[in-house]
């Protein structure tokens, strides 16, 4: 299968929403993996029919006008930009994705800052994450485009909820309204062509493209996903509850207990008064920032973040990014057809 044209009727129905909203041919989200989510991976998912996003992360402005550039060099397709809403600059960051004209802009990190939406919204459709029914219906108010709900199953930072329970909340009560894109534990065709039938306009998918053959993350560390199994992917532990940590889900190494002792460590200086609360919090996410890099560049895949979704034992070997994307929608489609029958 070579397009969207080409599949089955109903898959093609299922997914028109989702894939004229994204400019693509396959309404399938590259979930913006930070160190992963570059210009080689996000242009050969664009140019498989998919929709690249490049993961902005900590980046500076300098550093997301190159690699926009760079990107665009690679692919003639869409593709967008995650933004995180905590970045110090990231009112120049938006000035970035309007510069080069880039379609889509993805949010996330929190309520995007006074002024965001609209400034976006000049030039790019705005995706934002809903963790909660309410947040959706107040961000469908504030004026985005379209929604990505995530289960806890994802790989890094995640919420509380999984994806199943999340999409049966939600899908019936915002599918209609704006295009929603699920994702967390998405690892098969099957489970695509299942939330496309619950109303989802398309889905996001991030550990399954980990191992694609473009993607620059270390041998070593694609060597852990393709050994992992689902239990292996398990969430961090909050150690102070005045460290309100959001759970990051990796592979069981040393890095977890890394972090722990991490937190300890900013903990006692929250109690001994060296540092403010503010600092204390912007320490630890500048661990993840840093053990993530180990892991995904340097391969030190002990004592980094390897960060994985639970769709990790799903990841069997290094391939094209077309061909797992062809393997997804005959894996659904085969779904369809049975359902039909």
């Amino acid at each position: 299968m070579t397009s969207l044209a080409a599949a089955h009727p109903r898959l093609r129905a299922r997914m028109a929403r989702g894939a004229q909203f994204l400019g693509c041919d396959y309404a399938i989200m590259a979930g913006a993996m930070s160190w992963v989510s570059e210009r080689n991976l996000v242009a050969a998912m664009s140019n498989a029919g998919g929709f690249g996003v490049i993961a902005c992360g900590a980046m500076t402005v300098e550093l997301l006008d190159r690699e926009i550039a760079a990107t665009k060099a690679l692919t003639g397709r869409p593709f967008g930009v995650n933004l995180i809403t905590m970045h110090p600059d990231l009112t120049a960051l938006i000035a970035i994705c309007a510069k080069h004209g880039v379609g889509h802009v993805v949010l996330a990190g929190g309520l995007p800052p006074k002024g965001s939406l609209e400034a976006i919204r000049t030039f790019a459709k705005v995706i934002c994450f809903a963790p909660t029914l309410a947040l959706a219906k107040k961000l469908i108010r504030s004026g985005v485009d379209a929604l990505v709900i995530e289960g806890m199953e994802a790989g890094g930072h995640i919420g509380p909820v999984s994806t199943s329970v999340l999409a049966q909340e939600m899908l019936p009560e915002i599918g209609e309204t704006v295009p929603v894109f699920v994702a967390g534990g998405i690892g098969r065709g099957e489970a695509i062509a299942g939330y496309l039938d619950m109303g989802a306009a398309g889905v996001q998918l991030g550990t399954r493209f980990v191992c694609a053959t473009e993607s620059i993350a270390h041998p070593n560390f694609k060597r852990a996903f393709i050994r992992a199994s689902a239990r292996d992917a398990v969430a961090s532990v909050q150690i102070d509850p005045r460290l309100p940590v959001i759970p990051v889900r990796a592979l069981k190494n040393a890095g977890g207990e890394l972090f722990t002792a991490k937190q300890r460590e900013v903990a006692q200086s929250l109690d001994e008064g060296g540092v403010a609360m503010a600092e204390a919090q912007l320490q630890i996410e500048h661990y993840w920032a840093g053990a993530l890099r180990r892991a995904v560049i340097d391969g030190d895949v002990e004592h980094g973040s390897v960060m994985a979704g639970q769709s990790v034992g799903m990841v069997t070997k290094e391939e094209p990014l077309a061909e797992i994307i062809a393997q997804l929608m005959a894996e659904a489609v085969t779904a369809l057809e049975r359902r039909a029958a």
